[in-house]
């Protein structure tokens, strides 16, 4: 599942406005970053709330570029939603937008002491990556996070996105990054979604309008070290 092919026709018009593919070349580890988009057992591990069964398929996919990327002197963050401030800074969306019994078990789920808001075991965080709490969809919008706040300190300019799912949390964070004049990859087989034409849709558009779109392979490839 996800074994994403660039249509013709979004080759095309990426080689229009670009003029070439891929328009990163090399990073540059030092100012780089890999965000690990809701890789928790609320979206991932099988039976919880929101799961995601293909984003099981890809942890082998995001531990290897984990440690590229940490191999090459570059960061790795875990980004995690919390329920904390869910409802304080995103009322609307969980007053109209979800069934009262969908926001119950949204909230109990994503509790920071609930087994939902842990990242699923098989992952392989480092003690030197760091970890990001973020209320909504996007990481990087206020009142989610304090992802910006981490990325500028750091003078950090280009996010490798990864994680699930691909056409809901990873595009909009890695959208609002473009935004926010960010350079931005989304890897397409280290992002998952449930369905394998959302997950083509969501990569086509981004690649399209707002950033490149590679394989881990690519981008380990252009790495300063890695295999």
């Amino acid at each position: 599942m996800h074994n994403y092919v660039i249509p013709d026709s979004v080759k095309e018009r990426v080689l229009r406005r670009k003029g070439k593919a891929i328009s990163i070349d090399a990073f540059d580890t030092a100012r780089t970053a890999l965000v690990v988009i809701d890789m928790q057992n609320h979206f991932v591990a099988p039976g919880f709330p929101a799961e995601v069964p293909p984003a099981r398929d890809i942890v082998p996919n995001i531990n290897r570029i984990a440690k590229a990327v940490r191999d090459a002197g570059g960061t790795v963050i875990w980004v995690q939603t919390t329920a904390n401030g869910a409802l304080e800074y995103w009322g609307n969306h969980h007053k109209y937008g979800l069934r009262p019994e969908g926001v119950k078990r949204r909230l109990d789920s994503l509790a920071e002491h609930a087994e939902g808001f842990k990242l699923y075991p098989a992952l392989e965080p480092a003690d030197g990556d760091l970890r990001v709490k973020k209320i909504m969809f996007s990481a990087l919008i206020p009142h989610s996070s304090n992802l910006r706040q981490q990325l500028t300190q750091r003078k950090i300019d280009t996010l490798l996105i990864v994680g699930t799912t691909t056409n809901v949390c990873c595009e909009s964070t890695a959208r609002d990054a473009m935004m926010l004049d960010y350079r931005v990859a989304m890897l397409s087989d280290a992002c998952a979604t449930r369905h394998d034409e959302e997950h083509a849709a969501s990569l086509n558009n981004f690649q399209s309008f707002f950033g490149d779109v590679m394989t881990i392979d690519e981008a380990i490839a252009r790495l300063p070290v890695g295999g």
